[in-house]
């Protein structure tokens, strides 16, 4: 793990804009320097039952391409025990966006 997220740092430093790096994010989170695109506007197919959330499509960062790479939304069925899926997220923080996943909610 620790070798992977130095091999990531080490390609954000490349393509990065200059200046010092960012703090090192937790364990599991995505940072990168530049910010990503516009998300795309997705056409929602019919919700098959109504167990079924819409995950909404998002850009993930692809380490190997050094591009972000858009992952279209599909319906998942609701796992039982919970009520709410929280999206995941791109937010911007000392000149670096971090990714954070998206999760249910009980």
């Amino acid at each position: 793990m620790k070798s992977k997220l130095l091999a990531v740092a080490c390609l954000i430093g490349m393509v990065g804009c200059g200046g010092p790096p960012p703090p090192p994010p937790p364990p599991g989170v995505v940072y990168v320097r530049t910010a990503p695109p516009s998300e795309v506007v997705e056409v929602v197919p019919a919700q098959p039952s109504a167990e079924h959330v819409w995950i909404r499509g998002h850009y993930r960062w692809d380490g190997v391409a050094a591009a972000y790479v858009w992952t279209p939304g599909h319906w998942q069925q609701r796992p039982a025990g919970y009520t709410r899926w929280v999206p995941g997220h791109w937010y911007a923080r000392n000149g670096a966006w971090y990714w954070v996943e998206g999760h249910w909610r009980a």
